[in-house]
This record gives C-alpha cells, structure tokens and sequence, in this order.
C-alpha cells in the first residue's frame, strides 16, 4: 500500500500536467487535498490490512519497509503536507502558482514518502535526492533576492551533503558487500572487528545527513532558506522535510544497529548539544518571528539527536516523539507566523505587539506551540522530553541529561520572549483595525494545538502502544 501511494502521487503530477491544462490547474488543489487525506486514513487502517495490500504490491519486487516508525513518518508527513497545502491556497492568489507549488508539493511528499519506506542505503539517497530538488525550487519560488540567496546555500550545502552521502555509499558497499537495511544490521551486529572502511563509510553517510538535518555547523543554509522560503514553504521544510531528510535516517541506522562503535554515540551527544545551545542562543537574538522560529528547528532537531546518542531503546523512543512532536509545533509556530504576516505585512517582532486582543485563536495557539516546545507540562513536548531526559539519565550520561533540562529554559526564554513581543501587552498603535487571520489559517492552527493538547493529556494511555520501541520496531 505504501508503494500505492507513492504510485498515486506520482500519477497525480503526470496527470494534472496533460492537457487541458487549464481544467487540470482547477483540480490540482483537490486532487493533492484527496491524496493527503487518504494518506491520512491509510495510517490509521489495521496492521493487518495494510499488510495484506502490501502483498498484493510484492510483484514489483519493490523492497520496502512497513513498521510503525514508517508509519508515524508517513503521519507526519500527511499531516504537515495538509497544512502547508491550506496555507497555500490562502497565501498564493495565482492559480498559476497554486498549480506550481502542488506539483512540488506532489514532488515532495514522492520523495519523502519513498525515503521512510526503502529498505537500502542507495534507493533512500535517491528519494532524497527527489526531495532537495523540490525544495530547491520551492525555496526560489518568489524569485527575489532573498529567496535566491537562501536557495544559493541550500543548494551548495546540499552538494556537498551529495557528495559526503555518494562516497559513505559506495565505501559502505565495497567493505560490506550490501547496502540493505538487513545486510548492515548483521553487519554490524555479527562482526566482531568492525572494519575501518565500514566505520568511514557510515561516517561520511552520517555527515550529509547532518548537513540535510541542519546540524551545528552545518546549519548555514537552513535560517536563511527558511526565512526566505514562502510561508507556505517554511512551513514544509521546517515542519517534515528536514526530519524526513536527514533526521529519519539517523534514527533508521541507529535502530539497525550500525550506530555502534562508541566512538559515533559520543559524536551523536556532541552535535546534539552544540546544536541545541547555538541554535537556541541564536533564537535569543533574533527579531524576524520566521528567522527565530528557524533557529529554533535547529535548537529542537539537537534533542533528537542528543536521544539518538543515549544509544538504547528508550533513547530511540525519545527520539521518535519528539520528532513527531516538532513536526507538529514546529508546523503551529510557522503558520501562526504566517498568519500574522498576513495581517500585517511585516515579520519584525519590535514592531509588534499586543496581537492576541485582536487575533485571538492565533495568540492562543501560538501559546500551546510555545509551552509544548518548551517541555512545560500537560502539552504532549513536556512528555517527548521528558522520555529523553529519562533515557539519557538511564544510560549513565547524567551530565547531557542535566544539560536538556536546562537548555528547555533557554527555550522557554526564546519562546516568551516571541509571545511578549508579539501578542502580549497593550496593542501597539497602528492595528486598531487588525482582524483575525482567515479560515485556512485558523483551521490547521487549531487541529496541530489540538493535536498537541490531546498528545499531552492521553500519553499515560498511549505509551505502552505507541512509545514502547517493542511496539515501534520490530526487534
């Protein structure tokens, strides 16, 4: 069934590109909104089902991967595929352009959704690859100055990830033999002397997804393309993209078993605390709401990481939470910047203020995006967090554990400071006729708050099905 997906929106670009090209333009919001939807109700259908359709695909000899850390990807990326979509059609006024930014849309829920399904190294590079030209386009999809600068440095630093990906490839195949999942996990799990090629090859794989991730420091790119990018767009990449293409991976690896020398634990903490003190520094300063949101992805993706780095299964857990998690919040915060900017015409937080009076459903979901990011408790981020603490703790690094709660109060600083500026105090003069945000801002607003807020309140009922890394993975 996930290869049906695939093949349905890859269809869906086939399609809507043939003549008559302008009954197609009219159709190709709703046909995306159908396939985002049935991606939707394909993740909740029974194991069991979703199994049987899978056979009924096995011809193709098409390998792919169907466990739950599949399925809460292809969620993530259904659900924030829906809202970037909405915010699209409320932002861009061209039909033209609406029919420009489905068809990469399309593109790059392809990609995306091929990566969490593949089963080898190579074939997820390619679906990668899929991705990044899309958002390539994307990034530069107002053509002016700003959105060719970010797109300058994605696509630099994209090449360079290509580059560091193709050779951790082709070295992990001549020391190996196989670039499966399952030929890696016996690998890895079997050898008693790793060899030095196969270290250096995971290496190199590990440094473009970095890269593809936003990582301290090879996050150059990801402020200035996020800033840049449509608010649509930003919603994107800082809601799934950056997650799907590199996050995911890690995750991936690190559950076969191939993260196991000690040595790449240790680089994992590393990069994960660096990313998350610099990126949530750098937040502290800024006074665009899109550029500090930004820096903030990178400060939240270094959690993941920091998880990832615990090295077992509760850190794996905690990393998968708070991956979804970010999805979620990281999506609210952009489009309630969207929102504002909508209103407004204007990003700069010194020249806001006092918003919630008049944008009440924006100010109030903009409060549950912060708390929850925060870790401040009942919002389902209290509780990803809180896993990671607990399974840093438990692996004995009782000093990084230390350090992700105190790092959440930088956090929760950046984030009160953005409600202070923004929606807080008295109105600053000038907005006296502001209104609330339209219905496509409103609506994806309230269902990601509402998200986070059920997430939150029902984990103690959720937690031996969806976080227990036995019922996640297939061990």
């Amino acid at each position: 069934m996930t290869l049906l997906l695939i093949i349905f929106f890859l269809a869906a670009v086939l399609i809507i590109n043939l003549p008559p090209k302008a009954f197609f333009k009219k159709i190709a919001f709703w046909l995306a909104l159908f396939l985002l939807l049935l991606q939707l109700v394909f993740v909740f259908l029974p194991r069991s089902l979703w199994t049987g359709l899978n056979t009924l695909c096995s011809s193709n000899n098409f390998s792919m991967v169907q466990d739950s850390l599949s399925m809460v990807m292809l969620l993530s990326i259904a659900i924030v595929g829906l809202v970037a979509l909405l915010v699209a059609k409320a932002h861009i006024k061209s039909e033209n352009k609406l029919f420009n930014f489905v068809c990469l849309l399309l593109l790059c829920c392809i990609g995306m959704n091929g990566m969490v399904v593949v089963t080898d190294l190579f074939t997820l590079y390619l679906f990668l690859e899929i991705v990044a030209a899309a958002v390539y386009i994307m990034i530069v999809f107002e053509k002016n100055q700003n959105a060719y600068e970010g797109a300058f440095k994605y696509f630099i630093l994209s090449a360079i990830a290509t580059t560091l990906m193709l050779a951790g490839v082709g070295l992990t195949l001549s020391t190996v033999g196989a670039l499966s999942f399952t030929a890696l996990q016996i690998y890895f799990a079997n050898t008693a002397q790793i060899s030095a090629g196969a270290t250096i090859g995971v290496l190199l794989f590990m440094a473009g997804l970095f890269i593809k991730s936003g990582l301290v420091p090879f996050h150059g790119w990801l402020p200035d393309a996020y800033q840049a990018a449509p608010n649509p767009v930003s919603i994107l990449l800082a809601g799934i993209v950056t997650k799907s293409s590199g996050v995911y991976a890690l995750v991936r690896l690190g559950m076969l078993g191939v993260l196991v020398p000690e040595s790449l634990k240790t680089l994992l903490l590393a990069f994960g605390a660096a990313t998350i003190l610099i990126g949530a520094l750098a937040a502290l300063w800024q006074k665009d709401f899109k550029r500090m949101l930004a820096y903030s992805s990178i400060s939240q993706v270094g959690y993941i990481v920091l998880s990832l780095g615990a090295g077992t299964l509760l850190g794996y857990a905690g990393a998968i939470f708070h991956m979804f998690n970010h999805a979620i919040l990281k999506s609210l915060l952009f489009v309630n910047s969207a929102a504002v900017e909508s209103r407004t015409g204007t990003r700069d937080m010194d020249a806001m203020g006092g918003f919630a009076a008049k944008m009440p459903w924006t100010g109030a979901t903009s409060v549950i995006g912060a708390l929850s990011i925060s870790g401040i408790p009942p919002f389902s981020g209290f509780w990803s967090k809180l896993v990671i603490v607990i399974a840093l703790w438990k692996a004995g690094l009782h000093y990084y554990a230390a350090f992700a709660i105190l790092a959440s109060l930088l956090t929760l600083s950046y984030m009160l400071y953005m409600q202070r500026k923004v929606f807080f105090g008295k109105l600053i003069e000038g907005y006296d006729d502001l209104r609330e945000a339209g219905f496509l801002y409103i609506l994806p607003s309230v269902i990601l708050a509402l998200i986070t807020i059920g997430l939150g309140i029902g984990f103690p009922f959720i937690v031996g099905t969806m976080l227990m890394p036995v019922a996640i993975f297939n061990w």
